[in-house]
């Protein structure tokens, strides 16, 4: 038998039938603080396309990485700009609570190899496949 997810005590339908204030009270203190402060424009505009289109549309793009993912993008794919593409996340409920940008990661990891040409004096005589 699977397990039911939990958000702190509260399954999934809870959290949808929730209040915001009731879910803000739930977060952790940063989190809170930046919904309490209010949602910046683009934040705001975000959430009232998600509002306005189906779930079962295109995906919606956006910039705003800072958004806290709330119960009401669950089952949601949003197309997160990460500095170079837009990369596709879907929402599920193991992301309430967290923000937008943790899931669209922005810099490549590092791979160290042969140098490339005009690297050092040196990589003059190395030979190219």
């Amino acid at each position: 038998m699977p397990r039911k997810f939990l958000y702190r005590g509260h399954t999934v339908d809870e959290l949808r039938s929730m209040s915001m204030d009731d879910f803000i009270r739930l977060l952790p203190a940063r989190m809170r603080r930046s919904l309490r402060r209010g949602l910046s424009s683009g934040q705001r505009t975000l959430l009232e396309k998600l509002r306005a289109t189906p779930p079962e549309a295109k995906p919606v793009k956006t910039h705003a990485r800072d958004l806290i993912i709330l119960p009401e993008m669950m089952g949601r794919t949003l197309l997160v700009y990460n500095g170079i593409e837009f990369v596709p996340v879907n929402i599920n409920e193991k992301m309430v609570g967290h923000y937008l940008g943790e899931f669209s990661i922005t810099n490549r990891p590092v791979r160290h190899g042969r140098p490339g040409i005009g690297a050092s004096r040196s990589s003059m005589y190395i030979p190219l496949k």
